[in-house]
């Protein structure tokens, strides 16, 4: 399949659509983290509909001192991949193509969402975001638009723009593509020396152990349950020792701190490590929060969860998360 390259809205809007249109936005340098959102939208689209792939690196999103010149600007390499993936288009524009006569005045507001955990550190951030996702959804027209949850912040924030301001498309969420050490993959993992590299996978250890204990509780608490209610049924259960399994379950389920204050203490354990080593990781952020507002859960909350985290090893800042599932949902 030949992939079409498109700079001006003006090409896209002249090819002829036929089924629906998936588009998968991107800021270029393209990974197998984007080819998974390709395939998926191809899937999406299927063979009568169109995949259409964004590579613009947007200025508005970059704050003083981040990386926007060496942000990695590779588009053959893109093309390339985007073709292999499923795309029928990448459409490429120019900043003035897309911010004619300069910055635009008026902006998306990202609102108080858009100020915790990654809004926090990078001020504007997220109105920059999307402001151009606003507009790239606008230009490409699109029946469905896929992101990768890797980015859960930024996901949570065009929902709820998507919703808000009534656009009518749908947006599908693409689960994070890691690499074989579980490395969430990135654009901005190329910048990372071997060494760095070694340090930066207390990223996702700690999002790791953090599951874990989550799970180990909920296991303990789900034995708990079976300990025999009735006398007869423990004399039983007796015989083959499982009340008292089941006891034993219980009494640690009780006594072992469990719910987010656990999860936390895991996956602190590990980024409190990882800061002594050689280069050391500087750690931003260890939050463990509700997807729907993106505030600290309690000890009292049940159901989905983000368990998020952001770092610096060397120049280079990462960030990662996992979803979690607390009380009767789990």
């Amino acid at each position: 399949m030949t992939t079409a390259l498109l700079s001006t809205a003006g090409e896209l809007h002249a090819r002829v659509r036929r089924g629906r249109r998936a588009v998968v936005m991107t800021m270029g340098a393209l990974h197998e983290g984007h080819a998974t959102l390709i395939r998926s939208a191809r899937g999406i689209a299927g063979p009568d509909g169109e995949v259409v792939v964004t590579v613009f690196v947007n200025p508005l999103q970059f704050g003083a001192g981040e990386d926007l010149d060496r942000y990695p600007r590779t588009l053959d390499a893109d093309l390339e991949l985007a073709g292999r993936a499923g795309a029928d288009a990448v459409f490429a524009p120019s900043v003035d193509e897309v911010y004619p006569g300069g910055e635009p005045q008026v902006r998306v507001s990202a609102g108080p969402m858009g100020e915790r955990l990654e809004g926090a550190s990078r001020p504007g951030h997220f109105d920059g975001m999307l402001t151009v996702v606003a507009k790239l959804l606008h230009l490409t027209r699109p029946d469905v638009a896929l992101f990768g949850q890797k980015d859960a912040q930024q996901l949570a924030l065009i929902r709820r723009m998507v919703r808000d301001l009534n656009f009518g498309v749908e947006i599908v969420a693409v689960p994070t593509v890691r690499e074989e050490d579980g490395l969430a993959l990135s654009s901005r993992n190329r910048y990372l020396s071997p060494d760095e590299r070694r340090t930066a996978l207390a990223l996702s250890r700690a999002l790791f152990a953090g599951r874990d204990r989550h799970a180990a509780q909920e296991a303990l608490r789900a034995r708990a349950r079976e300990v025999p209610s009735t006398h007869a049924r423990a004399e039983a259960l007796s015989a083959i020792g499982e009340s008292r399994a089941a006891a034993d379950a219980h009494a640690v389920a009780t006594a072992a701190p469990g719910g987010p204050a656990a999860v936390r203490a895991a996956a602190g354990q590990v980024l409190d490590e990882a800061a002594r080593l050689d280069p050391p990781l500087r750690l931003d952020y260890l939050a463990l929060v509700d997807p729907a507002d993106f505030t600290e859960i309690g000890d009292d909350f049940t159901g989905e969860a983000v368990l998020a985290v952001a770092a610096r090893v060397g120049s280079t800042r990462l960030i990662d998360n996992l979803p979690l599932t607390f009380g009767a949902a789990s």
